[in-house]
């Protein structure tokens, strides 16, 4: 039998004993936190339009009146090279549309030619188009970043819807928009102190900017002790306004020819005229408005007559169809190439306001025919377009009951 001294068993315990104390150091080292340099990101490159400005800086202008491309780049690029903007990009921009007011950037190289590398035309809030000027021409359109925020609304009616929004601060966009949909549902020139809306709706922004209201999503309207809902629903990829039975609110007439104003003179039987002063019939409703007001078409029809009418002044006489026809008196003109013979369509403009023939100053007399007889304006009745489709009528309950709980119904 191997004898071990106990030196050697001094040793190999030695041994052991510095092997364990090696491991846990190294297993004690490894989990250790370490502190580590922090790292910098980069900068982000700064950028215009979709364009990296890493050795170019932007110079922004505004289109002033009479200006054109050529008197905007005239001073920075060569004639030869604006000529071939106007001929050969007409199909993505036509230049000659540039419009007074729009926005326009040039980005230039920072060196000391400060070279024109690029020209940028805003042709509204969103959409612009890019004249690549470096090597050889190159144009494009782009759209800037847009986001919508939906947003609620709400307003008590004092005087008139108009003033309600100048007095809570809201965008007045946000009225006509408003006023646009219920046109053909509430009499907006019969509003009371008391009446009230609230509206949910899509503000649109572009660069952190509010540029304006995209759409109304549901609203509700009370008048007369009366609520009107409203909600915007698309089928067949069109988008258009529904009361909660998905009635549309389009009607074949809207209910007024033009918009904020008030009513001077109702229809009645038996009326003192202002200017003969004589008691005579007054079969229409007088809008007083300033001169100028765009006076629209109450439906889509043919225009019968147009011209000076007597005491009516430049008058203009529609046929929607076999029963109704609408007449337009004292205006101040026509809409261009508007004459008899001419067919409209709802809301187009034909006229405007003003003061020709017997009139005392400047308003709309609008006049509403049944079977040529002469009917109030105010309580004409129209029937309904098309309703929401009955395979799209459960989506479209889903979508009034989502919308009633933001309205509170």
């Amino acid at each position: 039998m191997l004898k071990i001294s106990f030196r050697t068993y001094s040793l190999i315990a030695l041994f052991v004993v510095l092997f364990i104390t090696v491991v846990i150091g190294v297993l004690i080292y490894s989990h250790r936190e370490v502190p580590v340099k922090p790292v910098t990101p980069p900068a982000a490159q700064p950028m215009a339009y979709g364009i990296r400005l890493d050795s170019m800086e932007i110079v922004r202008g505004s289109v002033a009146n009479n200006q054109n491309l050529s008197s905007i780049l005239g001073a920075y690029v060569a004639d030869g090279i604006i000529d071939r903007i106007a001929r050969s990009t007409s199909d993505i921009f036509d230049v000659r549309k540039i419009k007074a007011g729009n926005t326009y950037a040039r980005i230039v190289s920072k060196d000391s030619s400060r070279q024109t590398l690029y020209f940028i035309y805003e042709i509204n809030p969103i959409d612009f188009v890019v004249y690549d000027l470096r090597d050889s021409l190159k144009v494009y359109r782009d759209k800037k970043k847009v986001t919508r925020l939906i947003k609620t609304s709400t307003g008590t009616i004092t005087s008139s819807l108009w003033n309600c929004f100048v007095e809570n601060k809201l965008d007045v966009h946000l009225g006509l928009a408003l006023s646009d949909v219920y046109a053909w549902t509430v009499d907006f020139y019969g509003l009371q102190k008391g009446d009230n809306f609230k509206v949910i709706y899509e503000e649109v922004f572009v660069e952190d900017r509010m540029i304006g209201i995209y759409r109304i999503l549901a609203s509700k309207f009370q008048t007369n002790g009366k609520d009107f809902y409203a909600y915007h629903f698309e089928q067949q990829g069109k988008g258009a306004y529904f009361d909660e039975n998905g009635q549309s609110l389009q009607r074949s007439f809207l209910k007024a020819p033009l918009k904020f104003s008030h009513i001077s003179s109702h229809f009645s039987g038996a009326r003192m005229h202002p200017i003969l002063r004589i008691v005579r019939p007054h079969f229409g409703v007088d809008y007083a408005a300033p001169r100028g007001t765009p006076v629209v078409a109450l439906g889509a029809g043919h225009v019968n007559e147009l011209g000076f009418h007597g005491g009516y002044g430049r008058f203009i006489s529609i046929r929607h169809n076999s029963v109704f026809t609408t007449t337009y008196a004292h205006l101040s003109g026509y809409a261009k190439g508007l004459k008899a013979g001419s067919n409209v369509s709802q809301g187009e403009v034909i006229g405007y306001v003003g003061s020709s023939g017997l009139a005392t100053g400047p308003h709309l007399d609008f006049r509403v025919y049944r079977n040529g007889t002469p009917v109030d304006p105010l309580r004409v009745e129209s029937p309904p377009s098309k309703p929401v489709d009955a395979q799209d009528m459960m989506k479209f309950k889903q979508l009034v009951a989502r919308m009633n709980l933001e309205l509170g119904k």
